[in-house]
């Protein structure tokens, strides 16, 4: 296994060796060590994933982590329910929210997931992880090694699509993966980087 450039790896002020984009910011950090790559089967939360993934497109992922209170807030918690019930008036309003990304394709998008899910055959959590792909042997050297998409997440992006879901595609599905845990992109030499069987031990349930 080749070494890992130390840009890529940063020990904190904690004394803790992480990936270095969690390291940048406050909210990062949190993210990085608590959430990212850590399973999560949660509906109301994946729901949540998928949507705030697709209003991640063309944007940082911090953008969107720093508004997430925001989003919970005027799609009601991602309840897909209430999220499905929404109106073209809803639409206008959140059109006019600075708090959030006032993308208009991608709020209809939200929307329109909702119904897509309401709409499904299985529950959502199952149709997601039935894409996750066998577990790698060991951590990634470098994230040269990480892929921005791979037939798993392709092979989702697809079923979704045909599933009437939008702004799903492969690499936003990737990054919905490692979001969720169904893929861990830790670095060897991050301390969040463990064994499979450890990281399906501890999963996420519950609301982050």
């Amino acid at each position: 296994m080749s070494v890992v450039p130390p840009a890529e790896l940063v020990t904190g002020d904690d004394g803790v060796t992480r990936c270095a984009w969690g390291s940048t910011d406050p909210e990062y950090r949190r993210y990085h060590d608590e959430e990212w790559g850590t399973p999560q089967y949660d509906p109301v939360r994946l729901f949540e994933k998928v949507c705030l993934e697709g209003f991640q497109a063309g944007l940082s992922w911090i953008t969107i982590l720093r508004r997430r209170p925001a989003f919970r807030d005027v799609f009601h918690g991602f309840d897909v329910q209430r999220v499905a019930a929404m109106t073209e008036a809803d639409v206008e309003r959140l059109l006019g929210d600075a708090r959030i990304i006032r993308h208009r394709g991608k709020i209809e998008a939200a929307i329109q997931n909702a119904r897509a899910t309401l709409a499904l055959d299985v529950p959502l959590d199952e149709l997601l992880w039935s894409f996750a792909p066998p577990a790698r042997a060991s951590s990634p050297a470098s994230y040269a090694e990480v892929p921005a998409t791979t037939p798993e997440s392709t092979a989702m992006s697809k079923d979704l699509r045909k599933r009437g879901f939008r702004f799903v595609g492969p690499t936003t599905m990737y990054a919905l993966m490692q979001a969720a845990g169904m893929v861990d992109d830790h670095l060897a030499g991050c301390f969040r980087a463990t064994s499979t069987a450890d990281r399906l031990a501890t999963p996420v349930r519950g609301f982050v």
